[in-house]
């Protein structure tokens, strides 16, 4: 499929805004900037496996579309949500454990980039990555 591969970021647009609205601290957010990511995604039907490597943590995460799961984000901040396929975008909408409030996060396949979108609190960044 077309997400599948090895994706490793490039750029970014606002995330360090992105990181502040989430409640991360000047530090965390200095270093997540340059976290070095690279996301495998493996796609068989309506299942994925995407294993995240960075310069913090290697983690792998199992999920079926639709279907609802539990996530940390880098920062520990804990997640309940799940993606849905909407046209070649796969959109997911997780609300936090913490506080209810919610993230939503989309990755397309733009041109020979995968962008990832993430809005929190109004605040949009993005993530460019490149096979």
């Amino acid at each position: 499929m077309a997400f599948d591969g090895t994706w490793k970021v490039d750029r970014n647009e606002n995330y360090e805004k992105f990181m502040e609205a989430m409640g991360i601290g000047m530090m965390k957010r200095k270093l997540g900037a340059h976290d070095n990511l690279k996301i495998t995604i493996q796609q068989n039907g309506d299942k994925f496996n995407v294993k995240e490597a960075s310069n913090f943590r290697n983690i792998e995460i199992e999920f079926t579309l639709g279907v609802n799961f539990e996530y940390s984000l880098a920062d520990g901040t804990e997640l309940s949500g799940a993606w849905t396929l909407e046209g070649n975008k796969l959109v997911g909408t997780f609300t936090r454990k913490d506080n209810g409030k919610v993230l939503k996060a989309t990755r397309e396949i733009v041109g020979d980039e995968l962008v990832q979108t993430y809005v929190y609190e109004g605040v949009e960044s993005k993530r460019f990555f490149k096979r």
